[in-house]
């Protein structure tokens, strides 16, 4: 495919590593950078956006931009957190984004604050350096407060290790925001992981090249990895490029590691040659082999993967079309040797970090159920008063949570009662819908959203809610949500019991079917369903769901993929709603109420339905009492 190739990969090959036209167009003036640069300035972190309902009549698109910051295993020290905070309301839209891969979100920065923002992130020991772009993104990792698990130790090491070894190396990121001058950190790169960066025994390496690894060309497309411990699937670990499992021996001590490949979300309406893929076992390599192996398989995909055509350029789409076999075969020439046959794994199962925990050393972990992964209002300040003042360190879930870590036992109730104040409750008193439910952020920031998803998720999740009362199912009855504005994927919507993906103007396809321990992809059940019809599109199927699941303990998404889509479609179509469901009536408030509901909504950082119940609740109770 060298002879016919896209336009970013003539843009990537022009640029000396990532430096031109981007140096010149964040000093020209405008409040945007060219079309060249829109590509360029991803490998540094950002993305350029247009605020599609902040445009004035005549002035054309009002541009900002978004940067993402690198956050392996979803590690955050105290000044850190202390800094993005501070970003967020200097130079930000005032809130700060949790991502499903671990990282920051900063919204709404101008091109002018551009480089005031990425070099302080730079000086607080943080990065934004291949949170985006045609490289290794951010590596997952469980986001774990164990200080006495070697494995989860070790997991969270080897993720910032394998982010610093497939990190660009050209200093070009040093150039454009530090005017060159390389910041040296507190934490310097293991020793292990220059050198076997360095080691090119079978031609993994660009010998003499500024990025060794990635050359002028970089990769034909995002590459990401995951890294867990056997059992724990926190991350999504199997919707990765390459998933890494640690492996340890009878002694507790990590041994090597399993490796899997060629999982991917990203596909595209209306084209079947692109889908969302789990990984396959791919083989098993001791532990001294991790580093040569990521080199390997990012090597393959780097040299046979397709640069002609975007859509098929990810790692799965090579897999897909070698068969694992043949991919192995040649990874294992970048290699160097055979890798080892894959070792057995227990069942993977679902964890959430969320509520109260112990370390292992004596403190305190706690768990922030966040809705969507969005800081904001009351809620933010208060996460900085607490971390401010224990100087805590906090970890960033894949499910775009916070996790406060090193609690001093003494501390519980302040913290517990000072979050409760502004919204942030115990996630076992929220809807169990809202607690596994992930949206992008979609409208209206993101150029590719075809129709909302984070701004709409609580109002759908409360409109389910209802319509799970309404055919009877438990008020404590919740299963995987996820709800995107377009195909790409970013909230893994293929991965949800039950998904919402964009394909229009309020309009999204359904999918259904996959598993509560994110295991099995889900499949589409029904395109082009406009979001008004959402209440007589699911009735059929929770209605169904209720009178025919096999146990109490059988979920939605199990349920589903058990019965089968030709069953349910047909159940759907011959459904008659039984005598026993009637729709409850609507009840209006008098505007002066209902704009004081909002304002007490807004200020605990709960939803407009919750505020009301809790009112209505309130008064009977004191109605009851003086009755």
């Amino acid at each position: 495919h060298i002879a016919s190739r896209s336009k970013v990969e003539i843009i990537k090959e022009k640029s000396d590593y990532l430096r031109h036209p981007l140096l010149e167009d964040l000093v020209d003036g405008k409040p945007n950078v060219s079309n060249d640069s829109v590509q360029l300035i991803k490998f540094h972190g950002s993305y350029m956006q247009d605020d599609r309902e902040a445009r004035a009549f005549g002035r054309g698109k009002a541009y900002q931009f978004m940067l993402r910051t690198r956050q392996p295993g979803g590690f955050v020290s105290n000044k850190l957190y202390l800094t993005m905070d501070d970003l967020a309301t200097d130079f930000g839209s005032g809130t700060l984004r949790l991502t499903t891969r671990q990282t920051y979100q900063l919204h709404g920065v101008l091109k002018d604050d551009l480089k005031s923002v990425f070099s302080t992130i730079i000086k607080s020991m943080g990065s934004t350096l291949g949170a985006c772009g045609d490289v290794n993104r951010n590596v997952l990792a469980p986001p774990h407060p164990y200080k006495n698990r070697k494995d989860y130790v070790h997991a969270q090491e080897l993720a910032n290790n394998i982010a610093d070894l497939l990190a660009p190396q050209s200093g070009a990121y040093y150039d454009v925001w530090l005017d060159g001058e390389k910041f040296m950190t507190a934490e310097k790169e293991d020793p292990k992981v220059t050198e076997d960066r360095a080691f090119n025994g079978f031609g993994t390496n660009f010998e003499g090249s500024p990025e060794p690894l990635y050359g002028a060309q970089f990769l034909p497309r995002k590459f990401k990895i995951a890294i867990t411990v056997p059992g724990d699937n926190s991350i999504d670990v199997l919707t990765n490029d390459v998933a890494i499992v640690v492996m340890t021996g009878d002694d507790g001590e990590v041994c090597g590691y399993n490796i899997l490949a060629g999982g991917g979300m990203g596909r595209t309406h209306n084209n079947q040659s692109t889908f969302p893929t789990l990984t396959e076992p791919l083989g098993y390599v001791d532990k001294d082999d991790i580093y040569h192996i990521c080199k390997a398989i990012l090597a393959t995909q780097r040299d046979y993967g397709r640069r002609d055509d975007r859509r098929q350029s990810r790692l799965k789409y090579l897999v897909h079309s070698w068969g694992i076999d043949k991919f192995r075969l040649v990874v294992e020439q970048y290699f160097g040797k055979k890798m080892q046959p894959f070792k057995p794994l227990p069942k993977w199962e679902h964890k959430n970090y969320l509520g109260w925990g112990e370390q292992g050393d004596g403190n305190l972990f706690y768990g922030v159920f966040v809705m969507n992964g969005r800081l904001k209002g009351e809620g933010k300040k208060m996460l900085r008063h607490l971390i401010e003042k224990h100087e805590l360190t906090v970890m960033i879930s894949a499910e775009q949570n916070l996790i406060l870590c090193d609690i001093k036992p003494e501390w519980k109730q302040e913290i517990q009662e000072s979050l409760e104040s502004v919204g942030y409750v115990d996630y076992e008193k929220s809807d169990p819908l809202d607690v596994k439910s992930m949206a992008c952020p979609a409208l209206p920031l993101c150029g590719l959203a075809l129709t909302e998803a984070e701004r709409g998720m609580p109002q759908i999740n409360e409109r389910i809610r209802r319509l799970m009362t309404k055919v009877g199912l438990p008020s404590d009855d919740g299963f995987v949500i996820r709800m995107t504005g377009c195909p790409n994927g970013c909230a893994r919507p293929y991965m949800a019991e039950l998904g919402f993906v964009g394909d229009g103007p309020n309009s999204y396809q359904l999918w259904l079917g996959g598993s509560p321990n994110h295991t099995r992809l889900a499949e589409p059940f029904l395109d082009k369903m406009k979001i008004d019809k959402m209440e007589e599109t699911l009735e059929p199927l929770f209605y169904f769901f209720k009178t025919r699941r096999a146990s109490a303990e059988e979920s939605f998404g199990d349920f589903c993929a058990r019965v089968g889509f030709d069953v349910l479609r047909v159940y759907t179509k011959a459904y008659v709603p039984p005598p026993s469901i009637a729709q409850l009536p609507r009840v209006g408030v008098e505007a002066e109420a209902f704009e004081q509901l909002k304002a007490i909504a807004e200020k605990q950082n709960k939803t407009l339905s919750e505020v009301a119940t809790e009112a209505i609740a309130a008064y009977s109770a004191f109605a009851l009492k003086g009755k």
